[in-house]
């Protein structure tokens, strides 16, 4: 059987730069559909979800960021943000808001193609919910986490509900209970020798949820040197 093709959006508003992306894509086989505005690209995703987006925060109708958060909302695919923003600060943001990898213009091609098959070969086997539909519920250690609604309860009964971003960390967490996971595993494989503070702010927040004494994490642990890990047994309904 002959795979289909992976489909990819590409969300960019300078024509010249979203026909070097769609030529790169689609030399290396991938399908391509260009949106030059958010309410064009939503117009598409209500039509067809993609395998991966490539998104340029610059767009001339929206925030890139708005763009970015209304997505990963609504939808699961592969998100890689293009943007020619030199701040730190915009790259960390895009991905606490849930993008999986991101690329500074002006960008290698091969570079990007690297990057989106990084994207396309994890994003499939990321655990935010077990493959049977009907365990979409995680109990843990006296706690209870809901992946559709992304609602944490708590052994006294209180709910909350978790940001995208720290959903996604929990979800990889309870889906490997009792293993070590590096930091670049728990984004999903993305080189974070420039980000290691993004991943330890989102496990500090988790912490802060779960941990009497967050500086002594009995259910989040620090494996120094390794990684992180979730000290807990995991059952799913």
């Amino acid at each position: 059987m002959t795979r289909n093709p992976e489909l990819i959006y590409v969300v960019e508003d300078e024509l010249d730069v979203a026909r070097l992306i769609r030529a790169a894509l689609e030399k290396f086989g991938f399908r391509t559909e260009v949106f030059r505005t958010a309410e064009a690209f939503f117009h598409g995703v209500r039509h067809r979800v993609p395998d991966l987006v490539i998104l340029d925060l610059g767009l001339p109708d929206m925030d890139g960021m708005a763009v970015l958060q209304q997505l990963r909302s609504k939808h699961t695919c592969g998100l890689l943000v293009l943007t020619g923003r030199g701040d730190v600060y915009d790259r960390v943001m895009g991905l606490e808001l849930g993008a999986d990898d991101y690329v500074v213009k002006p960008y290698e091609p091969r570079e990007m193609i690297a990057r989106v098959r990084s994207i396309l070969r994890r994003y499939p086997r990321q655990p935010v919910v077990p493959a049977d539909p009907t365990q979409r519920v995680a109990e843990f250690a006296g706690w209870r986490f809901e992946t559709g609604s992304n609602t944490l309860v708590g052994p006294d009964g209180q709910q909350e509900t978790l940001s995208t971003a720290e959903a996604q960390l929990l979800s990889v967490l309870l889906a490997h209970p009792n293993h070590i996971l590096t930091r670049e595993q728990l984004l999903g494989g993305r080189d974070v020798s420039a980000l290691d503070r993004s991943i330890d702010l989102r496990i500090s927040r988790l912490r802060r949820r779960f941990e009497e004494n967050p500086q002594h994490a009995k259910l989040i642990k620090t494996v120094y040197g390794a990684g992180y890990l979730l000290a807990a047994t995991v059952t799913w309904s």
